[in-house]
């Protein structure tokens, strides 16, 4: 399978951020970490969005305080990365429907009001994740082609595939 372009893709959200505490684990929000003046996890993140395409921002629905601190993570993807960068918000665990704490519609609703693309997922079963990175991409694609990016310098193209190159896309 020949590809056009490699989009790197960055996952955000207080499920992937824990820092241990006591023996177990806590989440920790940006704000809190950037609070917490750490100058070195400034610059990883600075980096870990440099040259991203798309972003999955990842809420838990069985616990609202992962949905309570979304703001927070839109805000830190959106000062550290491209302004054009494509964010869906997901609504991660839906097979956990007895165990809910938001809404789909709360989903759908922050979603519309900060002009994101909204999917519910389920990592455990699979659900919707695959259509997740396609849905972000196809989004990816149709700001190539209305050229919001330029991809010359904003993503590598793929030269080593045998795929055409920006050049070669009309």
């Amino acid at each position: 399978m020949a590809y056009a372009y490699l989009f790197k893709y960055i996952i955000i959200g207080d499920t992937g951020q824990c820092q241990e505490q006591d023996g177990g684990s806590r989440v920790s929000t940006p704000e809190e970490v950037e609070q917490a003046g750490q100058e070195s996890f400034r610059s990883i993140t600075r980096s870990y969005y440099r040259g991203a395409a798309g972003a999955l921002l990842v809420y838990d629905i069985t616990r609202r305080d992962t949905f309570n601190h979304l703001t927070t993570w839109l805000e830190d993807a959106r000062q550290h990365s491209n302004s054009n960068m494509v964010i869906m918000l997901i609504g991660n665990k839906s097979d956990l429907e007895s165990r809910r704490e938001v809404k789909k519609e709360e989903g759908e609703a922050f979603a519309r009001e900060h002009g994101l693309i909204f999917m519910e997922t389920s990592a455990k079963t699979a659900s919707n994740v695959e259509e997740a990175f396609i849905n972000t991409a196809k989004e990816i694609y149709e700001k190539i082609q209305e050229g919001v990016f330029d991809i010359n310098n904003e993503f590598r193209s793929v030269s080593d595939s045998g795929a055409k190159q920006p050049s070669d896309l009309g």
